[in-house]
Formats: C-alpha cells, sequence, structure tokens
C-alpha cells in the first residue's frame, strides 16, 4: 500500500496537474490517508464533500466566486451546489472516475479560503 504524507501546507504549495485517464484512481487506504490533510471533508459516493455555511447570501456567492476563481487558476473543477447561506463543494476526478491528488490539493486551497 502506498501512503501519502503530503502535510497541509504540501498540498497548498502543489499545483494540480492535468490528467487524461492515464493515472490510477486512489485507493480507499490512500483516499483516508489524503483526507486526514484537509480538515471538514468527507469521502462518500466516489467523491470528496464538504459543507460550508455562512451568514448571509453575500458571503455564499463570494466565497463560491472564489472557488471558482480556484478552479479556473487549477483547471480542476468541482461540482458546487449553493443556497442563500451554505454551499457544497464536491471533487471526483472525471478523466479517471475517481479520486487523484488533484481532488486534495483543490480542497486544501478552498479550506485556505475560510481560515
Amino acid at each position: 500500500m502506498k501512503t501519502h504524507t503530503a502535510s497541509k501546507s504540501d498540498l497548498l504549495q502543489k499545483k494540480c496537474i492535468p490528467c487524461k485517464g492515464d493515472l490510477k484512481p486512489f485507493s480507499e487506504d490512500e483516499i483516508q490517508d489524503m483526507l486526514t490533510q484537509i480538515d471538514g471533508w468527507r469521502y462518500a459516493e466516489g467523491f470528496i464533500a464538504r459543507s460550508f455555511d455562512f451568514k448571509n447570501y453575500y458571503e455564499t456567492t463570494a466565497f463560491v466566486n472564489a472557488v471558482a476563481w480556484i478552479a479556473h487558476q487549477e483547471d480542476h473543477h468541482p461540482d458546487i451546489e449553493f443556497e442563500y447561506k451554505q454551499c457544497r463543494v464536491k471533487f471526483k476526478t472525471h478523466a479517471i472516475d475517481g479520486l487523484s491528488e488533484n481532488d486534495f490539493i483543490m480542497a486544501a486551497k478552498i479550506n485556505r479560503l475560510t481560515a
């Protein structure tokens, strides 16, 4: 079993690498190991996901726009659902139909928005 020892700061320093289906998705053990580096995220149904709560619609939409900007910069895009005071973000590397390091890099960068 390959384990990942990346720290939160390591993930924040990395850039997403384009994937064209040439990577192997992370195993369940690798996913669980990587989850320890991204507070608040959960793994379910093939995605990592997290919900974020805000005071009002303005804060929620500002967060959604910031997530979209990071996704554009990294060229790795989440599924985003949002309501008046809440946003749910989830990731999966669709090209490999599983999770890759890119998903965890993005989760770490999104967490930094609310730190």
